[in-house]
């Protein structure tokens, strides 16, 4: 088996759109398999991805957007269904656990009802998460604070966003979620990392490639595309392709299902 299978369930960004759905990965070792980010959809799409229900052991939700949140419900609601029976441990901002149980009471998704152990974990920055001899560390962002500038005396919340590094299997990835500059970037690319799976809506093209020019990265996965970017693919792949230089890309599409290993990655631009 390949170390890593990354299923790309979702790619789509805040915007409804209708050939792409929103935010959500599902992450594929040997021994664990994990989701980051449930947008809307993702309870479909993890069925249309050929993956059991059961194959998922934890699930990250970066921050509390609903297009990386909103498809968590009716991911609940088909678990309860199918009767699922694997311990789930979802792992999220602090400031969501409380209403996201409430709402799973108010939609009658009660934990009575389950079949599994449900639980909740609220995310720490640099705190890692272990399972499967995979590491996964969360890394702060600032794609929340301007809001808690607006809104923060108004609304008692910490405004938390993460970015994540994954490792394990001889392999380093990072997955950015959503970030608010480039140097959210940076605790990512500390060290070589085999892939980097990276937002494009909150960046121009040019500046963010910049960045990335000279880090050590293997090769790129552009996900969370901005509409205008969608626009004209063709064109955006040609800016990219001359911005980013010798890294190789790929522009993620719902549906992609992709192997990694240490030697690279099955795809790409």
């Amino acid at each position: 088996m390949d170390s890593l299978i990354l299923n790309c369930l979702g790619t789509g960004d805040g915007w409804p759109c209708a050939d792409r759905s929103h935010s959500a990965f599902l992450y594929r070792f040997p021994e664990t398999a994990f989701l980051i980010d449930c947008g809307e959809s993702v309870s479909r799409t993890v069925k249309a991805s050929g993956w059991s229900y059961d194959l998922i052991e934890c699930a990250f939700l970066s921050h509390l957007h609903f297009d990386h949140l909103g498809g968590f419900f009716m991911l609940m609601q088909g678990f309860w269904l199918e009767g699922r029976r694997r311990a789930l441990t979802v792992h999220m901002p602090e400031d969501g656990i409380a209403p996201v149980k409430r709402l799973l009471d108010a939609g009658c998704v009660f934990e009575d009802l389950l079949a599994f152990r449900l639980r909740f974990r609220a995310l720490r920055a640099r705190r890692s998460v272990v399972m499967g001899g995979v590491k996964v560390t969360p890394c702060p962002t600032t794609h929340l604070d301007r809001l808690r500038a607006s809104f923060g005396s108004k609304y008692a919340q910490r405004f938390e966003s993460f970015s994540f590094l994954i490792e394990g299997h001889g392999l380093r990835v990072a997955h950015t979620a959503d970030v608010g500059a480039v140097g959210d970037l940076s605790p990512l690319l500390s060290k070589p990392v085999n892939l980097l799976v990276c937002e494009l809506a909150h960046f121009d093209i040019e500046p963010l490639a910049a960045f990335l020019r000279d880090k050590p990265i293997g090769r790129v996965l552009f996900v969370h595309l901005a509409r205008g970017l969608r626009q004209d693919m063709k064109a955006t792949r040609k800016r990219i392709r001359r911005a980013l230089g010798r890294i190789p890309f790929r522009i993620a599409e719902d549906g992609d299902r992709l192997a990694v290993r240490a030697g690279g990655m099955d795809g790409g631009c």
